[in-house]
């Protein structure tokens, strides 16, 4: 899927909610959330949360698993680290150039393992952080 693509399937509301539904419960529920868990947790019709869920799943966005009639969905982030690096220079003028310097000492194996750390490191403290904000609501 290209970039155009994962920008236009993020666009939508609906669909970064799943998605931040499904971040948010991937940490207490390591089995996936069912269909109806989302549709009761955002308040959308069954019919509108299956037709995000299939643009989701179709971008490799999601992964589902099926256990007899029912659908457990789970986040499957990796499509997102390339959004990540097409923004990342935007963010930060220095960016660029910390990364090539990176590159250049560390040959690019590793410098894409440090990437990799720095984006779990990133997606675990939004996932602290959404905990206490919750533990703090």
């Amino acid at each position: 899927m290209g970039m155009a693509d994962i920008f236009d399937v993020i666009a939508d509301g609906t669909r970064r909610e799943i998605l931040q539904l499904l971040l948010d419960r991937s940490t207490t529920s390591a089995s996936g959330t069912s269909v109806s868990q989302i549709v009761q947790s955002l308040e959308v019709s069954q019919p509108t949360v299956s037709k995000h869920l299939k643009v989701l799943r179709e971008a490799g966005l999601v992964t589902v698993r099926e256990e007899g009639q029912h659908r457990f969905y789970s986040l499957a982030p990796a499509p997102l680290a390339d959004v990540e690096d097409w923004l990342v220079p935007f963010l930060d003028d220095e960016t660029e150039e910390t990364a090539e310097q990176v590159t250049a000492a560390l040959g690019e194996g590793a410098a894409n393992a440090a990437a990799a750390v720095g984006r779990a490191a990133a997606s675990a403290k939004h996932t602290l952080t959404s905990a206490f904000r919750k533990l703090s609501a």
